[in-house]
């Protein structure tokens, strides 16, 4: 698991980190409230560190010391700083900084999250390096490796086609020269561009600034944007960066129209859109599958009791809890309110009814504290197990087992086998 640092002297800082990170599954947490306890944390785990957010001012390294520090352990940093004033600029600006942020803006906590999820996703981010000369693609290498990113190289367009293809190098950005032999960076953009869109696959040149007949031939092909030759690191980095934030920003726009704001789950539509797939995939073997309804036992005295903003928790700790005990291949999303729909393949009747009996228990013994308050609930379960007409019916069939279990006392799963 990747480790994040947290340094602040303050507490109500630190604590509305937890407060907003207790969820976080991408990394573990480390916090410290001093450049001692800071140094010490970083000795004890120096390169299992991936990300840092760093309070400039700290009583014991009142200059952004704990910059140099992280700097010095190739830890990528964010700083947050409540002044910005010429002195405080001039020494970020000189550390290796990923970014800075005020923390007189409310959203601060939220902005730097943001920051360490862009820092973290890029370790899993692989660039495709696309040039017959060795030395060029040594010096982009360089550059890239400083910010943790995964480098692929190719001499030619016709070697990197076949490894941008192939799906297991999971190539988000690619980065070519024109002259190669073989297949050249014009020939490879269109070709790349027959394939996948600019929402897909990121394109950037590499051209002499003079020439800027070769970039606009580049550009009117599909690419994203150039760098100059000779590729200086900064010029390198800022522009990778700028392309992978677009390439983040198409994500979450697609994001935004698949999955629900609130959890972060599939919402209906996509359930839909996904589940037939997976549902005519299943009726053309002839192999049974399980979908299964479940929402929150007296959802509404839980809002009338705590708030609405408490009933959210709740409703968020569904999908945790879904995400910890069903396989990566189950779909699920949330269709509204606290209902939530699951679809599952290659499982038996008995192996899914000991699965929500499982999952039925681990809500009840659940216990979430929300700042002092102590709320437990309970689930109910409705699914139908078979095969239907469509998997709108088999939805529909499954609500009806819910209906079912709840008017059984509640806290209970009931599992309907049906034939179409």
């Amino acid at each position: 698991m990747r480790k994040v640092l947290i340094v602040d002297d303050s507490k109500m800082i630190l604590t509305l980190f937890r407060n907003e990170l207790q969820y976080f599954k991408k990394a573990e947490i480390f916090y410290a409230q001093s450049y001692k306890e800071a140094m010490r944390i970083v000795r004890e785990h120096a390169e299992d560190i991936h990300a840092a957010v760093l309070d400039y001012n700290l009583p014991d390294a009142p200059n952004g010391e704990v910059i140099a520090l992280t700097n010095s352990h190739n830890i990528p940093s964010v700083v947050l700083t409540g002044t910005l004033d010429k002195r405080v600029r001039d020494v970020i600006l000189k550390k290796n900084v990923v970014d800075f942020i005020l923390k007189d803006d409310p959203s601060s906590i939220q902005l730097a999250i943001s920051a360490i999820n862009k820092i973290l996703k890029r370790y899993d981010t692989t660039i495709l390096v696309v040039d017959d000369s060795k030395l060029s693609r040594e010096l982009i290498k360089m550059s890239l490796e400083t910010v943790h990113i995964k480098i692929l190289e190719a001499t030619n367009g016709e070697e990197a086609l076949e490894m941008v293809y192939d799906e297991t190098n999971d190539i988000s950005l690619v980065i070519t020269d024109y002259q190669m032999p073989v297949m050249d960076g014009i020939d490879l953009t269109f070709a790349l561009r027959k394939k996948y869109t600019k929402a897909q696959l990121g394109i950037i040149a590499i051209s002499a600034a003079e020439d800027e007949e070769t970039v606009s031939k580049f550009l009117k092909f599909g690419a994203n944007d150039f760098i100059n030759k000779p590729p200086v690191p900064n010029e390198v980095i800022t522009t990778v960066s700028s392309n992978l934030e677009v390439l983040d920003m198409f994500e979450q726009i697609k994001d935004m129209a698949n999955k629900d704001f609130l959890t972060g789950a599939y919402n209906r539509r996509y359930f839909f859109d996904a589940g037939n797939a997976i549902f005519l995939k299943a009726r053309r073997k002839e192999q049974p599958l399980a979908v299964i309804m479940l929402d929150i036992d007296n959802f509404k005295n839980i809002n009338d009791t705590y708030g609405h903003d408490v009933g959210d928790i709740a409703i968020k700790e569904i999908k945790r809890v879904l995400d910890e005990n069903l396989r990566a291949s189950d779909l699920f999303a949330r269709f509204g309110g606290e209902e939530f729909c699951i679809l599952l393949e290659d499982i038996t009747r008995a192996n899914t009814e000991k699965l929500f009996e499982k999952i039925r228990t681990k809500f009840e013994e659940n216990v979430i504290d929300i700042n002092g308050t102590r709320l437990s609930y309970t689930v109910s379960f409705g699914g139908a197990y078979g095969m239907a007409s469509s998997l709108e019916e088999m939805v529909k069939l499954s609500d009806k087992a819910l209906y079912e279990s709840k008017e059984n006392g509640r806290n209970k799963v009931t599992i309907q086998t049906h034939e179409n």
